[in-house]
């Protein structure tokens, strides 16, 4: 019997953004009220998934920047967004706007490699051969290193307009953000490259199979590894993600349906996947009480005080908004999440 005792503090939930080609407004408008929905349910922190040529949220920056004006406690994020579509110095002018228009409440997931739909995009996309391009870690270093908001240039170098001379840097500059900064690692060379960073350490429901073919014990070799190569002075947070997918006061076709999607998927968590040897932590469907046993169980959730609840794709709005809200009533109190006070009021 696993022993029945968590330390989560910190629960938040992940987003698709799902909308249809005919009215994508009616999805983007959903989405966004989920985040307000859960500041109002006590929710830590709600995220957006970054999709590129799909029925989601392209462009999170521009999302979450109307998220802050629906908002006033609830940390913003996005997961992932991928930098090999990406400008580091644009994009940090992006983000830098949307953390101060939130006071401080983003925090971005970054991931490295090659864009998956580079060979699609070609020059609508990139300049030349887009293979030769560096899409390492270095475009993330490249990024914070925008962040940080140094001035540029030498100390007499100024940039000037009608406003007058000025030294030039990123702006808006947000203090802070740079220790918001989340790596979607899925490898030991990754856990350790995010540690050494200082990149917080996100781990969901998916992780690459390096000599084992059990995804617990991959996973807890890739925090282990982040851990030991952890040497800044602020302490890291790690976040697991998990897809969540309670029961409780779902109707009778709705269940049926969240059985059908768990079953459907249940085949490929039983051996790793793929060239890259991808593993799949198996989705916790069921009732509060079936889903409380099986993360007591996660040897994982034992080492984090930070759980993602990770919603499924193109699920229906009043499904999202069921699942939250049985989670963080049913499910997150017992696992030693407390209900913050002073929630804000209903945004109009």
């Amino acid at each position: 019997m696993p022993a029945r005792k968590l330390s989560i503090s910190h629960v938040g939930f992940l987003l698709p953004g799902n909308y249809s080609d005919e009215n994508p407004v009616v999805g983007l408008e959903q989405a966004i009220d989920l985040f307000r929905e859960g500041e109002q349910l006590g929710f830590d922190s709600a995220w957006v998934r970054q999709r590129h040529l799909e029925r989601g949220v392209s462009s999170a920056s521009v999302f979450l920047a109307a998220v802050t004006q629906r908002t006033e406690r609830i940390q913003l994020g996005t997961a992932v967004i991928q930098m090999g579509y990406e400008n580091p110095f644009r994009l940090a002018e992006d983000l830098g706007t949307v953390d101060v228009l939130s006071r401080g409440r983003l925090n971005v997931g970054l991931s490295a490699g090659p864009p998956p739909y580079g060979d699609l995009l070609g020059a609508r996309a990139f300049d030349g051969d887009w293979t030769s391009h560096d899409y390492s870690h270095k475009r993330i270093s490249r990024l914070i290193e925008n962040l940080r908001g140094e001035p540029l240039g030498e100390p007499e170098t100024f940039v000037s307009n009608a406003a007058g001379r000025q030294r030039p840097r990123v702006r808006p500059h947000a203090a802070g953000l740079v220790d918001r900064l989340w790596y979607g690692a899925g490898s030991l060379r990754s856990s350790a490259w995010a540690a050494q960073t200082g990149l917080n350490l996100m781990v969901g429901n998916l992780t690459s199979g390096e000599a084992t073919d059990d995804f617990y014990q991959a996973q807890a070799r890739q925090i282990a590894t982040y851990r030991a190569a952890w040497a800044h002075e602020r302490a890291p947070r790690i976040a697991a993600g998990r897809v969540i997918v309670p029961l409780d006061s779902a109707d009778a076709s709705t269940r049926a349906r969240y059985a059908e999607f768990a079953e459907s998927r249940y085949e490929r968590t039983l051996a790793p996947q793929g060239e890259r040897r991808t593993l799949f932590c198996r989705d916790l469907v069921g009732s509060a009480d079936q889903i409380l046993e099986r993360l007591f169980a996660d040897p994982i959730l034992k080492d984090v005080n930070e759980l993602r609840l990770e919603l499924p794709y193109e699920f229906a709005h009043s499904e999202y908004q069921q699942i939250v809200g049985d989670f963080i009533a049913r499910i997150a109190p017992e696992i030693g999440w407390k209900k913050p006070t002073g929630l804000p009021r209903a945004h109009r």
